[in-house]
């Protein structure tokens, strides 16, 4: 299992932590990453951490721990249209929605950890919708890509705002 990649440090100590989840070698599952990737290259608030969670669990616990703040990006198959992007404020491992690899239980199960023991992180999950991938493959569908860039968009909206709660924007049709 590989380490997870920090994929752009702003600032270092506590802040916020920004974590990419997937599996990019199963296309659309790999969303979460590939958002990641995108805010990297964003000019970010100070104090923010963007790091390639892939699909590490336990491993997290350290980046995790040091920040004040999550805000995480996965993959969802929640027969939502493909790219629809939610913004959910889970505060328990039964508070997630499905998502489609093994990768979310042991990361549920350390944000259960830090409940039990008394530091419950503050976490704000996006969500994008996808199709269930059928093929394997690096890259994302038409409609994941565009849900990889609002969710990107909205973290960084979130970021800049003075309250750090970004509204959440009605998807527009396709047209």
């Amino acid at each position: 299992m590989s380490q997870p990649r920090v994929v752009e440090t702003v600032a270092s100590g506590a802040g916020v932590l920004v974590l990419g989840i997937g599996n990019t070698l199963m296309r659309d599952e790999g969303v979460g990453v590939h958002a990641v990737q995108l805010l990297k290259a964003m000019e970010l608030p100070e104090g923010v951490e963007c790091l390639d969670g892939g699909t590490s669990s336990f491993q997290l616990l350290e980046p995790l721990s040091r920040a004040s703040r999550v805000i995480m990006i996965d993959a969802t198959a929640d027969g939502a249209p493909a790219g629809t992007v939610r913004r959910l404020r889970p505060r328990f491992s039964s508070e997630y929605p499905l998502t489609l690899t093994a990768h979310d239980i042991g990361l549920k199960d350390l944000l259960d950890v830090f409940y039990l023991t008394g530091t419950p992180a503050d976490v704000t999950l996006y969500t994008v919708s996808i199709e269930l991938p059928e093929e394997v493959g690096l890259d994302l569908s038409p409609e994941a890509g565009a849900g990889a860039r609002e969710a990107a968009e909205l973290v960084l909206e979130e970021l800049q705002s003075a309250d750090h709660v970004a509204p959440v924007r009605p998807r527009q049709a396709a047209g």
